[in-house]
């Protein structure tokens, strides 16, 4: 269940006006279209409704298409880089921008995220896509899981089915990973290596001097739900430890727990109870000096809890925040030494995500298609990824399989977490998402914070909320 962007053509949208610049970080959920001050705005916002993968498309054949000499993807990270890099068979680095496959060079165009700054690159190529030359054409790009919406239901990205790829040969993947890149018209436009159930993760010799344990069960009954959390919380703080390193690392876990979306389908904007919740057990929490600040995520007060001077108890998260955020190759780090361990946490969640797609105009159609095939399809590659770089995959047989299998993470102290990861993956629910995530959330955080902090009442905070998304989104009110 997912609520999905109109058919709008993306040259008309930001022909309205710039993107929205939310500064967002690696692999965190981003916003939607921002169509400045037009008053427009990037959906109808009709209740949420099931996209359907017409599964009666038939793959095109594309063996007659010759290949481009210059494959350009466009990025923000090293992240899926490292994958090809690692994974795909035939690939060779060049340079840090430059690869070789086959006889076609790879381009790394690699923006990070901050300030929209990813967005508004590869908008802005996409835009000249027609008129540009075939070596300059983007052919592959990604995307987030909020911001997808943006991309799934414009003529800028291919249906898989375009580049030869049957929708019967991705029958192994989680089927949320789809739901998030269907079409309105029931058109799968990209597809995932990776699946992001999330879990709580803790630092197991916490658990032990506090908790007088750091098997995963024991763990779980001291988090089984917000109020035993809580009451641990004050535990962890008597022995000279913070439950989390920020208010907003437990955010995504109460976001994703509510029972209505951001906006309504009169487009007004809906505080959920569970939201709320959050609002009230923070403030109580860091007020009490449970919670070691209210910076916002992937800053140095966040990050500080990554190692053992930290003194941070726990982090929510899906398998790619431990992989790729908390400075496993780091000596000294708790990840380095194996100090983490997984439980299920007070509620499942899931964050973010990264999907390949295929920009239309490419001329290189097989190649795209390939990669796709390798790295989110082919079941002994996918166990390599899991096995090279602790990630969680989007290939249930996979998955299951070394999930009952002797395989353990050096992350987790020995742990085998893929269970734990697979079991949520299949409960993820899109139902309550809307086309205004990313700059609902982000712009309630950062409201919040004055509130956390002493500078203003919850009310007030609560109104800045509003002036910003409302400012943001002209369509919407509260």
């Amino acid at each position: 269940m997912k609520k999905r962007l109109m058919a709008l053509s993306m040259a008309a949208i930001m022909a309205m006006g710039t993107l929205a610049a939310c500064g967002e970080t690696p692999a965190t959920p981003a916003t939607p279209v921002d169509n400045g001050n037009s008053g427009e705005t990037p959906t109808e916002a009709a209740a949420p409704t099931q996209n359907e993968l017409d599964t009666s498309v038939e793959a095109t054949d594309i063996s007659g298409e010759e290949e481009g000499k210059v494959l350009n993807i466009y990025c923000w990270n090293e992240e899926f880089k490292s994958r090809l890099t690692d994974h795909y068979p035939g690939y060779s680095e060049v340079d840090s921008t430059h690869g070789k496959i086959g006889d076609i060079d790879v381009v790394w165009n690699i923006t990070p995220s901050d300030d929209n700054a990813y967005q508004n690159n590869l908008d802005e190529t996409l835009l000249k896509q027609d008129s540009a030359a075939a070596d300059d054409k983007i052919d592959l790009f990604l995307v987030e899981a909020d911001y997808a919406l943006k991309y799934v239901d414009t003529d800028y990205t291919l249906p898989v089915t375009d580049l030869g790829i049957s929708l019967s040969e991705l029958s192994t993947q989680y089927k949320y990973t789809q739901d998030v890149m269907t079409s309105s018209n029931g058109t799968l436009k990209g597809v995932s290596w990776q699946g992001c159930p999330g879990v709580l993760i803790y630092n197991r010799e916490a658990a032990k001097e506090v908790l007088g344990s750091d098997d995963p069960a024991d763990v779980q009954k001291a988090v089984a739900d917000w109020d035993t959390y809580k009451a641990t919380a004050a535990d962890m703080k008597a022995a000279g430890y913070y439950m989390t390193a920020t208010v907003n690392d437990t955010y995504r876990t109460f976001s994703n727990n509510v029972s209505v979306p951001w906006v309504s389908a009169d487009k007004k904007v809906q505080i959920d109870d569970n939201i709320k919740r959050w609002v009230d057990d923070s403030k109580e929490m860091y007020d009490a000096g449970e919670i070691k600040s209210t910076e916002a995520l992937w800053g140095d007060a966040w990050s500080s809890g990554f190692y053992p001077d930290g003194k941070v108890f726990c982090y929510f998260g899906p398998a790619w925040l431990i992989n790729f955020c908390m400075a496993a190759d780091t000596d000294g780090s708790i990840a380095n030494q194996g100090g983490w361990g997984a439980t299920e946490g007070p509620q499942g969640f899931f964050w973010g995500g990264t999907w390949i797609c295929a920009a239309n105009g490419t001329d290189n159609k097989a190649t795209v298609a390939d990669i796709m095939r390798k790295l989110t399809v082919d079941k002994d590659i996918m166990i390599d990824i899991v096995k090279a770089d602790d990630d969680f995959v989007n290939n249930q047989p996979a998955m299951e399989e070394l999930a009952a299998s002797d395989y353990t993470s050096a992350v987790f102290g020995g742990q085998n977490p893929l269970g734990m990861f697979a079991a949520g993956a299949k409960n993820i629910a899109l139902d309550k998402i809307s086309a205004y995530d990313q700059g609902c959330n982000e712009e309630f955080q950062n409201a919040m914070k004055d509130y956390f902090d002493g500078n203003a009442d919850y009310d007030t905070a609560l109104n800045k909320f509003y002036d910003a998304i409302t400012t943001k989104y002209p369509a919407l009110s509260k």
